[in-house]
């Protein structure tokens, strides 16, 4: 059983310039009290062919967490794309949201992104080189990918005979939990 579990993700601000910060409200509930901070992620891929172009848009620490039911705003920057391929900016591409505990990471959520252009005749003609002002994304929010990986939260107490699960059986599931 995890320790954490997430209630909510809203995704804010949504369809926007792809050049606008990303911002989700984030809600989560904690179950036995953690010593350490829990980090937090968003991560844009930047090609489905090759993990180098991914960009870490934001980490941040929230912690020690104590039982009970939290909720903050997670804001990153947009990804920059002179570290993107052209090809790869306009099209579907993927958003990672992911939360760790002592360097180990428990939950992704993933979100299809879809990039393109705000104006029909850019998108029927679309220019040799992308208009990044006139790209808008589309976060796809109403079908999230979660992801859960078995960690021990509490490595202090594997001394006393405590086994953590095999970290390599996640559950996944479709939607919000």
């Amino acid at each position: 059983m995890s320790a954490v579990n997430i209630t909510n993700v809203t995704v804010l601000d949504n369809p926007a310039k792809f050049l606008t910060p990303f911002q989700f409200e984030i809600q989560y509930e904690c179950v036995t009290p953690l010593r350490d901070d829990l980090e937090w992620k968003l991560i844009y891929v930047g090609s489905a062919e090759d993990e180098t172009y991914d960009q870490v848009l934001e980490s941040v620490l929230v912690g020690p967490v104590n039982v009970g039911n939290y909720r903050f705003v997670l804001q990153a920057d947009h990804p920059d794309p002179s570290k993107i391929r052209e090809e790869d900016i306009i099209g579907v591409t993927v958003l990672l949201l992911t939360c760790s505990y002592l360097g180990q990471e428990f939950l992704r959520v993933g979100y299809y992104v879809n990039n393109d252009y705000d104006d029909e005749q850019l998108r029927e003609e679309p220019p040799q080189k992308v208009l990044i002002d006139r790209v808008q994304r589309n976060i796809l929010s109403d079908k999230p990918r979660v992801t859960k990986f078995p960690i021990n939260f509490h490595p202090e107490n594997s001394e006393s005979g405590e086994q953590a699960q095999p970290p390599d059986h996640p559950s996944e599931t479709d939607g919000h939990e």
